[in-house]
């Protein structure tokens, strides 16, 4: 066998220099018993929970792979729902700060997610254009509701009846009864897609935001069920409706009912709000009180209404007809009484408009207990802002509390550097330079600039030399965090520089068709006695077209030059005379690289495509197809023939240029990669990319052999592929409305193996006990029964008991997909087992839902079956009498628990009264004996 080349694998070391990703929303949660202080925030795959008093990330909700798309924290506080890019919802624990519950139903991004009142259920919808109920404490998916035709936008619970209200772009919102499990009315009285939707007054009132500045404010009035006092409880009419006065616009709430007469609610048009901002609704929401209502546009202003509650009306309406009434007497008129009514506008008041920094791209609003209005806002520009609103003041304005920036930039980062000793990192983007420390990714300076192209360490990484989209070298120096020189370097942008070899100099390429070499030099400083570093222009090389990117061979003979007309040019250095021409890419070549012998040049192209090089005679050795977009930024590790590309397809790729192999990818990143840089010892990996993350990749001392590579990269694309494969079809299921919660994975496809693997296991074992008994009987003495290795790594357990011990182990959200993709075979062996597990008394609940679930999708084969009617008649009566005695246990401990709630209610109250009463004594003796002291001094 041939010897193998070993190459180490490069791992996630850090992510670092995000705020908050743009995507996803922002939300208040309850930490450390604080509410209004602690945020969440999406950071690419994680959750950041920052503390916006000291403007600190105080946890981290730690992802997988996908990004996050949606936030939303329970009721009570103590757990966050998790929407993820593939469709995926995680529960997080926010004391633990683990995920205790995973969902996978939904094919696409998650886009709205919400709880209900009590925190027991959750809702998600989605960009699959389907809305899913969840049971959190079960950790199972209760149903899918099909109907809308476009992304999901936005879900509400209504706390009063069991429904559920969502909006979509597909212009519709739609009122589902959730008893039943299907739409009941649709609103069709949208021109464009609802955005976002809110209930305002106690649920009486819907408003909506739409594509254009009007919110739309809909009455919800609930049907009553008409009772006749003759007549007994168990007879009353349930289906006569006591219909509402209906005030409706015909043009614009067109509802669409199949059943008119199932109708539980009627949605009429109360009226709109209009908005200052033109563009479409981006966020509408309220807080917990609903109180006050706050909405955002595609631009930076957050307007705050505020909502009358019923007391507020009811005075406002008192006061206005007083005013009505002395009107009336004035002008002598009847009846003043009929013309009062309050306006949608005087209901839903404006309280003011936010002007934030930045775009808005999420916000979120809390109501403290000393009567303040905080409002946080998620910026585009990777900001977390903090508003407080005094809504004590006659006029409330908005003063922003806190503003976190410090932990990243404002635009994307253009350019990456490594200082010689590996410890600093540079990154600039268009307003400015910060240097990270490499071990504790903390910024230790930020400094001003304009554009960034490009930038390098000086050597002594002292100084930082920036080059601008204005044609600008910027000469920074780190101590002080000043800027010391600005020179006009090129007309127009400084695409590339690149550092001589020898450390004297450097070489600069831009927009103005010329490559300038440029020498170190110390001047005379005038403010100071001591001399500074300074930039002086050398040579020049005039060519024929945009430069693109500069690199000097490890030699300084010569020197490589990408130019706009899709070739590279060799030039040698001390006379700048033409060497050769490297032409084959269709696409300008927009990086390239030099290896540390000089022998090789690799040249990545917009065209995809990366191609390796002799520099001896400019032959091509191989053209490689590296990325799926352009391939931004290619270098070499120090020493050594391999190289790292970046490109635009998120990814950042290893190859082998001797062996023109891939080795490794570096996934992490969900946006284009902008550009890379490589550690001078090579044990690190720096990149920046449009998502706003910044993140840092370490050599370990792990080998990586290029074979189980592409075995794992096969396993990741099987999955992958069954991920998008059809869902299995339920038997007897129509595809309505209402469906089955889960989606088959990979999960799910594995724990139905594991359970058939179980059967077969409990088949054999059955199969040689029957065989072993008999040879037992043959021989008339008792033979050692053979233990099964798996069984006596269980404990010496049972074959039965080990089957119920890997159907327990499957997730409570994947058990029904892992029954439906099990084979009918092993069906016959599950229920005879489910009534010996029954009849134990042993985890009845799990069994009673997986044979439910199995009698429903498996009813014909099972009815069918003579073998198997014993069985069921023996399930039912088993399950009947084992359920109802699980009920009489629950039942009992509830009525203890609510005895001794009250016991605890009581002896409060109790010890409450008695803290009051001597209280109350203490007092008295204190004014007695201050009347007594009064009575002496006026006797003296």
């Amino acid at each position: 066998m041939g010897l193998t080349r070993q190459y180490l694998r490069y791992e996630p070391a850090a992510l670092f220099g995000l705020v908050a990703s743009a995507r996803g929303s922002a939300a208040f949660v309850a930490l450390r018993g604080e509410r209004g202080r602690y945020v969440a925030v999406p950071g690419c795959e994680h959750v950041f929970v920052w503390d916006t008093r000291k403007a600190e990330k105080v946890l981290i909700l730690k992802g997988l792979k996908q990004e996050v798309s949606c936030l939303c924290p329970s009721p009570d506080g103590l757990h966050l729902a998790v929407g993820y890019e593939d469709g995926s919802i995680r529960v997080f624990n926010l004391l633990s700060g683990e995920a205790n519950i995973t969902f996978n139903g939904h094919r696409a991004a998650v886009t709205a997610l919400q709880y209900d009142h009590l925190g027991g259920r959750l809702v998600s919808g989605s960009k699959d254009t389907e809305v899913i109920v969840w049971d959190v404490i079960n950790e199972s998916g209760l149903y899918r509701l099909r109907g809308h035709k476009d992304a999901v936008t936005q879900v509400l619970f209504l706390k009063e009846k069991n429904l559920l209200v969502t909006s979509g772009k597909d212009t519709l919102v739609k009122w589902w009864d959730l008893d039943t499990q299907h739409c009941f009315k649709t609103l069709v009285g949208h021109r464009t897609e609802v955005w976002g939707m809110a209930l305002l007054s106690k649920e009486k009132r819907l408003m909506t935001g739409s594509a254009d500045s009007e919110l739309r404010v809909w009455d919800i009035t609930y049907i009553q069920e008409v009772k006749d006092p003759d007549e007994p409880e168990s007879k009353k009419s349930k289906g006569s409706l006591l219909e509402a006065e209906e005030n409706t616009e015909e043009d614009e709430t067109l509802e669409l009912d199949e059943h008119p007469e199932e109708r539980i609610i009627k949605c009429s048009k109360a009226g709109s709000i209009v908005r200052e901002g033109r563009d479409r609704v981006v966020t509408l929401a309220t807080d917990r009180t609903g109180k006050f209502l706050a909405c955002h546009g595609t631009d930076a202003v957050l307007e705050v209404f505020s909502v009358l509650s019923e007391e507020e009306v009811q005075k406002k309406l008192e006061k206005k007809m007083k005013k009505a009434k002395k009107k009336a007497k004035q002008n002598s008129e009847e009846d003043p009484e009929r013309s009062v009514e309050l306006s949608l506008q005087e209901e839903i008041q404006r309280v003011t408009n936010i002007k934030a920094s930045s775009k808005i791209k999420s916000f979120d609003l809390i109501l403290s207990p000393k009567g303040e209005l905080k409002i946080v806002l998620l910026l585009q520009n990777n900001v977390i802002e903090l508003y407080n609103l005094d809504l004590s003041a006659q006029v409330p304005q908005a003063v922003r509390a806190s503003r976190i920036t410090i932990g990243g930039h404002r635009s994307d980062v253009r350019t990456l550097a490594f200082s010689s000793d590996n410890i600093a990192i540079l990154s600039a983007a268009a307003e400015s330079v910060k240097i990270w420390n490499r071990s504790t990714l903390q910024c230790i300076r930020t400094m001003d600039c304009e554009y960034a192209l490009c930038s390098l360490f000086v050597p002594g990484d002292r100084q930082v030399i920036i080059g601008t989209k204005t044609g600008k070298l910027q000469l920074y120096d780190l101590a002080s965090g000043s800027l010391i020189e600005a020179l006009n370097a090129h007309d127009g942008a400084v695409w590339s520089i690149a550092l001589s070899p020898d450390q004297r100099g450097f070489v600069t390429g831009g927009a103005d068709k010329c490559v300038k070499f440029w020498e170190f030099e110390l001047v005379k400083d005038e403010s100071s006695v001591q001399k500074r570093l300074s930039m002086k222009h050398v040579r020049v090389l005039q060519l024929d077209e945009d430069v693109l990117c500069v690199r000097y061979s490890p030699n300084q003979k010569l020197l490589a030059v990408s130019l706009l007309d899709c070739t590279v040019k060799i030039f040698y250095v001390d006379t700048l005379k033409f060497f050769l021409s490297l032409y084959g890419h269709k696409l300008p070549v927009l990086c390239m690289d030099i290896c540390y012998d000089g022998t090789l040049i690799a040249t990545g192209s917009a065209d995809r495509n990366v191609k390796i090089w002799g520099l001896d005679f400019g032959d091509c050795h191989r053209s490689l197809f590296a990325h799926d977009d352009s391939v931004m930024y290619l270098q070499f590790v120090p020493k050594s023939h391999l190289f790292f590309t970046a490109g635009k397809d998120s990814k950042i790729k290893q190859w082998d240029a001797d062996k023109f192999e891939h080795i490794q990818t570096l996934e992490g990143h969900h946006q284009e990669v902008w550009c890379l840089a490589l550690s001078p010892n090579g044990d690190y990996v720096v990149s920046a990319s449009h998502d706003k993350s910044l993140r840092l990749w370490e050599r370990t001392r792990e080998p990586l052999i290029l074979e189980e590579e592409r075995e794992m990269q096969r396993e990741a694309e099987y999955e992958e592929s069954v991920a998008k494969e059809e869902q299995p079809v339920v038997p007897g299921e129509t595809q309505g409305e209402a469906g089955l919660a889960g989606k088959k994975t990979i999960e799910t496809i594995k724990a139905a193996e594991r359970i058939m693997e179980a059967i077969e296991l409990y088949r054999e074992e059955m199969a040689k006990l029957k065989e072993h008994n008999a040879i037992c009987k043959a021989a008339g003495k008792e033979v050692p029964f053979p233990v099964n290795p798996v069984l006596r790594a269980y404990g010496n357990i049972t074959p039965s008991a080990y089957v119920l011990e890997v159907f327990k182990k499957v997730k409570s959200s994947e058990l029904e997909e892992s029954l439906l993709v099990l084979p009918f075979s092993y069906v016959p062996d599950l229920l005879k087992l489910f009534n010996e597990y029954i009849q134990l008394g042993s985890d009845v609940e799990l069994l009673c839902r997986a044979l439910l679930f199995l009698l429903k999708i498996h009813f014909g084969q099972i009815t069918g079956n003579h073998m198997l009617v014993t069985v069921i008649e023996e399930l039912k009566k088993t399950t009947i009498s084992r359920v109802s005695e699980a009920r009489d246990v629950l039942g009992f401990n509830m009525a203890g628990l609510q005895f001794l709630k009250r016991e605890i209610e009581a002896k409060d109250e109790v010890t409450f009264f008695a803290d009051a009463t001597e209280r109350f004594e203490e007092k008295k003796r204190k004014r007695k004996k201050k009347e007594k002291e009064k009575m002496v001094l006026a006797v003296l």
